[in-house]
Order: C-alpha cells, then sequence, then structure tokens
C-alpha cells in the first residue's frame, strides 16, 4: 500500500544538489563523520589521502547543498552536518517505501513454504 505523500512539497533542485553531493563517496565519509559531532577541517581530512585543500572543495560542496553549517569561534570554524536535506531524501524515499515491503512480505511467504510445505493456503 503507497504511503501518503510527504507533508511538504518537495523542492526538487534542492533534491538534485543533496543527491549530487552525496554521489561522492569522500562526502559521504565526511557526512558520516559529523554525525558523530562537529568537527574541523583538519579532523575531516584526516583519514583521507588528500590535501587540505581537496577537503574543502568537497565541505564546499556539502555546505552549497545545505548539508553542512560552518560556525566560527575566534579562528577555529567548525563543520556541522545539517540534517533538514536528509530529511528531505527520507521523504523522497519514504514514497517507495510499499514496494520493499511488498517483496518483504512475499519472501516471507516463500520462505514458510519452503519450511512448511503442507502447510495450506487457510493456514497461512
Amino acid at each position: 500500500m503507497p504511503t501518503d505523500a510527504p507533508t511538504a512539497p518537495l523542492d526538487e533542485a534542492r533534491l538534485d544538489e543533496t543527491f549530487a553531493a552525496l554521489a561522492n563517496s569522500t562526502r559521504r565519509a565526511i557526512l558520516a563523520r559529523l554525525a558523530d559531532g562537529e568537527a574541523s577541517v583538519n579532523d575531516l581530512a584526516a583519514p583521507f589521502d588528500l590535501t587540505l585543500p581537496a577537503i574543502s572543495k568537497h565541505i564546499k560542496v556539502l555546505e552549497q547543498a545545505g548539508l553542512v553549517t560552518r560556525g566560527r569561534r575566534a579562528q577555529f570554524r567548525p563543520c556541522t552536518i545539517a540534517a533538514a536535506p536528509l530529511a528531505q531524501v527520507a521523504d523522497w524515499t519514504d514514497q517507495y517505501r510499499h514496494i520493499w515491503d511488498d517483496r518483504f512480505d512475499r519472501m516471507d511467504h516463500y520462505v514458510r513454504n519452503l519450511q512448511n510445505p503442507d502447510t495450506t493456503e487457510e493456514d497461512r
């Protein structure tokens, strides 16, 4: 059964920008790190074999997509994750949930038939 449409209308341009930003594995890894809390560019660059300017470019793409915000505390400019664009992605994907639910239901039915082949249709 299809789910109801999201309560807020989807901003298609923002959604495109979010998916484009998420298409890169380095940017997804940066977001995963920021899910644990704010971090400096140096902290974010540490696990990668990339230059600081390259990491800064990835952060800029994430900022433009609204996925990351940068604060300012004296010389420190921490990055933090912004959840709103990710919520919009979740809303968009949720409209397809009924497809997966249906497939899992059919798989469950199939497995039950394999486990109990003598069970009649009425007993299931």
